[in-house]
């Protein structure tokens, strides 16, 4: 004669069967949950708690556990419940008084707040001050530089070069053009050091000076490509030579809208009467401190990153070969610049940013 409690079958719900049985085969899913499947499964066969729990290795009030619970909830209870985990111990109001210390003050001794400086001075712990930090993206040991403009027309020209940006004239060519000066020709002491598995391209850090170069270049703001031209100085003369060289690379029955900034060299009276002989040159100049207005200044970032700077030259000669071999093989795949931003959008940006700047005489 049968003795303890009779045995409750356990009825599947529609459905649960080949789901249950794929998470009892899975070796994808958590060990717990394949087990907790199993459990279930075995009671379904009518197999009570006891033999099931020696089956899989567990205890009986395990097996007892899981079996109520998918009877309850189905096989989403078969899944762990979030946990409260630690209360916490700083409350809103503090985290809040806490921002604002952070952004509103500074430090007696120092110019910004260290983790362990804030700390100290707030009573709390440097890891709360982490946590609080991280979660609102403070970083208090960063900065970046800036500078606004002092030019009286910054609107207008802002309004003028934006416009031939996204909306350039008709049967014309819309040039970025400036100068890179005192490119250095430096030369290695000693043979870079290869890249490796596990460690970077290494170089010495001391070097061999062979002089400079100034690249000039011209940006056509529709293709990408670049017209340019090494020259031993930046001075006037230069400049018309280059400008010469614009206008033999380019149609002749295309204007040319020529962006540039505002360096002495771009406003000489020589200058001025070149482009009185050549009426289809339209310069439009940046306003002061302003040279991202200026797209070439983008391939100007190129060149450096990708040619010049971890590069190695034995003399100007040298120097100026790499730069035309790499400027000839960009030309091939060159592409234009996406530029998105309205005039108005930047006035925007500059409003944020004058708001936030006390003293300010812009």
């Amino acid at each position: 004669m049968a003795r303890g409690r009779p045995i409750i079958q356990l009825v599947l719900k529609e459905k649960d069967q080949s789901e249950l049985a794929a998470m009892a085969r899975s070796r994808s899913l958590p060990a717990g949950i394949t087990t907790r499947a199993k459990i279930v499964l075995c009671c379904a066969e009518g197999q009570g708690t006891p033999k099931v729990a020696a089956k899989l290795g567990i205890s009986i009030q395990t097996a007892c556990k899981w079996r109520d619970r998918y009877r309850e909830g189905g096989i989403g209870a078969l899944r762990d419940e979030v946990r409260s985990g630690r209360p916490r111990t700083i409350g809103e109001e503090r985290v809040a008084e806490l921002l604002q210390k952070t952004i509103g003050t500074k430090p007696e001794a120092g110019s910004h707040w260290s983790c362990r400086s804030f700390a100290l001075e707030h009573g709390i712990s440097k890891s709360s001050v982490q946590r609080i930090w991280e979660s609102f993206q403070l970083k208090p040991h960063r900065h970046e530089s800036f500078k606004l403009s002092t030019d009286v027309h910054f609107v207008e020209k802002v309004i003028d070069i934006t416009g031939l940006y996204l909306a350039p004239p008709e049967k014309a060519m819309v040039l970025a053009v400036d100068e890179k000066s005192q490119i250095q020709a430096l030369e290695r002491t000693q043979p870079a050091l290869p890249m490796g598995l596990g460690y970077a391209e290494g170089y010495t850090h001391d070097y061999r000076r062979h002089g400079t170069t100034t690249l000039f270049a011209a940006l056509d703001v529709a293709s990408g490509k670049i017209i340019s031209r090494c020259k031993p100085g930046h001075r006037h003369e230069e400049f018309i030579s280059f400008l010469r060289q614009i206008d033999q690379s380019t149609p002749p029955e295309l204007d040319l809208h020529v962006i540039v900034d505002n360096y002495a060299t771009h406003k000489h009276p020589k200058v001025k009467v070149w482009l009185s002989r050549h009426p289809r040159f339209h310069f439009h100049f940046t306003p002061t401190y302003s040279s991202w207005l200026n797209q070439v200044e983008i391939f100007f970032g190129i060149i450096t990153k990708r040619a010049i700077r971890r590069n190695s030259f034995s003399s100007i000669k040298d120097l100026i070969q790499k730069i035309d071999a790499f400027i000839t093989a960009y030309n091939k795949i060159a592409k234009p610049f996406a530029w998105t931003a309205s005039a108005d959008s930047i006035f925007l940006k500059l409003e944020r940013i004058l708001s936030r700047i006390s003293g300010t005489q812009h």
